[in-house]
């Protein structure tokens, strides 16, 4: 037998043994063996390095740090679900779908756990892994491979184990998760050390297969269960049990609580059934996930705004402790609305410490009858956001107070104030610091300008040193000002301020979200920039004009005509305008010469930047890829082009240099 033969006989014994222990849990070889193999493996490809191959098992961790994640445009698109918290609400999703496909009859549903972490998608070719992102927004996310090659229940290479054939391109999707027994070590393990703690899981998950650095990921053991999937070529899957059937055979990992039913009544039996099994699973759920089994009628059944019509996420009653009141405070938020926080006793609830609940306003105070000092029981809502369900009387010594809004804002002094068709008590200082940081962190945030590294500290500091006004001093802070601030130093001074300059070009429709109208989130922002197309007109449009427009209605427009009514919003906008930042739309793909053509850039180019490149492409309606497939048009190749150029040579594709991609540019 060959050196070569020799390693990939190797390779495939370690494959399979990982198959055996981190999916079946069904190990048939002892640690000491599986590490001879390994260290066996280890040694011929350090003495023949040519050899090595991306998807060794010896290859999972080692890659140099990034600097940053690249994007990754889903094929299909990851949607969210829409929620049931009741039975009865399970029934009337039943009924819905029943109604839309015009039957009476009893339809199959497929009944998985809803795990508590992070949704990726994970990219097979030819049965080898070669590319991981995280859902993002649903449309695009972040290249996170080489972090998700660390967890050893994600199989690098599929495995064919019975009669169903490997697909040519497989798009699974499935959850990162972080087992409750791992999660606890690791935050005691970081408590011992100093280090912040993380909330819960799923926190603990998400933060660790972000790491820029893929050997801190591979420190944090992870888990991986796959759900679904998005394109697949090469084989044909007709319903969503098969499915899951067919990536287990194919060594991918799936749920061992799935069930198949052939009512709604059976589905909400098995619901049952998962929530009774809660308490003593390995890792966190939150709920159910109820899909209907048939492909065909999902594809006729299709999506409702970011939503599939044919599932829904069956929410579990919230995990609840009892602890007590000792205090209550208030916070200030961006728009002024005072909201008071509870100040608890710590309790564990669900794996994770609370020490803080929301009691959104005194309205829900005194109907709550909620005072100081009181024995309350507590609920983390939708598993995440602690809140008070209710007072323990019976519990009372007489010594509970009760609370009140001040009359005064708490951090600036102003006057307090509530209108009298809302519920929110605001403070009324134009100079409240309080404010101005959360409209600092807002502006800043990732779904806004995205000026990354600018988070809560920072903020913090620059604030209370005086060094911002309003969002308008971001773009005035000079490098050296950056630098002397606490635990900064020239080079995060200047990745700050690079950041800043980047966030000029975000386009107005980031920057309408950014300035923190009332009622105005990203989709009434993107709805107001391709109704009235520029700053001018959605400045100067009237309630009328605006109430106009699909999509808005009478307290979002009056909401937008009273923030550029006021002279300091104003004069923001004319310092933001002066300081380079663009005020036109962002260029959209919906049409230009480019439609239609998808484009894979690899390479390093000379005249422009990868993302410029990229802009102009998606500017004439083009569509920007990450990995070179079949259906890729254009591969644009640079300086040092990585393996897309001889994927695109293999496949035949197109294959452009700067120089032709310019007269590509220039040609009508």
């Amino acid at each position: 037998m060959s050196v070569k033969e020799q390693i990939e006989e190797l390779r495939r014994i370690i494959h399979r043994h990982n198959y055996r222990y981190y999916v079946l849990d069904d190990p048939e070889i002892s640690d000491a063996e599986y590490d001879r193999l390994m260290r066996e493996l280890e040694t011929l490809e350090k003495q023949h390095p040519e050899f090595i191959t991306p998807d060794s098992p010896t290859q999972r961790v080692g890659a140099e740090p990034l600097k940053a994640f690249s994007s990754v445009t889903h094929t299909i698109p990851m949607l969210s679900l829409t929620n049931a918290m009741s039975e009865e609400e399970v029934r009337d999703f039943d009924e819905r779908v029943k109604r839309f496909l015009k039957t009476d009859s009893d339809l199959e549903y497929v009944v998985e756990p809803k795990l508590d972490g992070l949704a990726v998608e994970i990219i097979y070719e030819d049965g080898k892994f070669i590319l991981g992102a995280t859902r993002g927004d649903g449309f695009t996310g972040e290249d996170i491979s080489q972090n998700l090659r660390t967890i050893k229940s994600l199989p690098l290479i599929l495995q064919k184990q019975g009669s169903i054939p490997l697909p040519v391109r497989l798009e699974v999707r499935g959850e990162v998760i972080m087992g409750s027994n791992i999660f606890d070590k690791l935050n005691k393990k970081r408590a011992e050390a100093g280090e912040p703690l993380f909330a819960n899981p799923r926190n603990a998950a998400a933060g660790s297969v972000r790491q820029l650095d893929s050997r801190i990921t591979a420190q944090r053991p992870l888990d991986f269960y796959c759900y679904g999937v998005g394109a697949v070529e090469g084989i044909t899957l007709r319903s969503q049990w098969d499915m899951l059937q067919a990536l287990k055979s194919w060594g991918l990992k799936v749920n061992h609580h799935i069930k198949q039913c052939k009512t709604i009544h059976e589905t909400i039996l098995a619901c049952q059934e998962i929530e009774v099994k809660r308490e003593s699973l390995p890792y966190e759920i939150d709920g159910a996930v109820i899909k209907v089994n048939s492909f065909d009628l999902q594809a006729r059944l299709g999506t409702i705004s970011k939503s599939p019509r044919w599932a829904i996420a069956f929410k579990f009653a919230p995990h609840q402790e009892t602890t007590i009141i000792e205090d209550i405070q208030v916070q200030v938020g961006r728009t002024g609305a005072l909201t008071p926080v509870a100040i608890l006793r710590p309790v564990r609830v669900g794996g994770v410490v609370v020490r803080h609940a929301t009691l959104h306003n005194q309205d829900e105070i005194e109907r709550k009858d909620i005072r100081i000092g009181d024995t309350v029981v507590i609920q983390r809502a939708g598993d995440v956001i602690p809140q008070v369900v209710k007072v323990i009387a019976d519990k009372r010594t007489g010594k509970e107070h009760k609370f009140m809004m001040p009359e005064c804002c708490p951090i600036c002094g102003a006057e307090v104030v509530r209108s009298k068709e809302e519920a929110v008590y605001r403070c009324t200082g134009d100079q409240c610091i309080a404010k101005l940081k959360e409209r600092i962190k807002h502006f800043a945030s990732k779904r806004a300008m995205d000026i990354d590294g600018l988070g809560e500290k920072l903020v913090e500091q620059i604030v209370d040193n005086g060094l911002v006004k309003n969002v308008s001093d971001l773009y005035h802070i000079p490098h050296e000002a950056w630098a002397d601030l606490e635990r900064m130093a020239d080079k995060s001074a200047q990745n700050i301020v690079d950041a800043i300059e980047k966030s000029k070009h975000a386009g107005l429709e980031r920057l309408i979200f950014a300035l923190g109208i009332r009622h105005v989130g990203e989709h009434v922002a993107k709805v107001l920039v391709s109704s009235l197309k520029n700053l001018r007109q959605i400045e100067k449009a009237t309630k009328e004009e605006l109430m106009e427009i699909n999509e808005i209605g009478p307290e979002v427009a009056e909401s937008i005509v009273q923030f550029f009514s006021q002279e300091l919003n104003r004069s923001v906008l004319v310092k933001l305008y002066e300081s380079g930042l663009s005020m036109e739309p962002k260029l959209t793909s919906k049409a230009g010469k480019f439609s239609g053509k998808t484009f894979v850039f690899t390479g390093t180019l000379e005249h422009f930047t990868r993302d410029e490149a990229e802009k102009i492409v998606q500017s004439q309606g083009g569509k920007i890829v990450s990995i070179v497939s079949s259906k890729t048009n254009y591969v644009v190749a640079g300086k040092d082009p990585g393996s897309n150029y001889d994927k695109a040579n293999k496949l035949g594709i197109a294959i452009v240099n700067e120089v032709n991609f310019n007269k590509l540019l220039n040609t009508t």
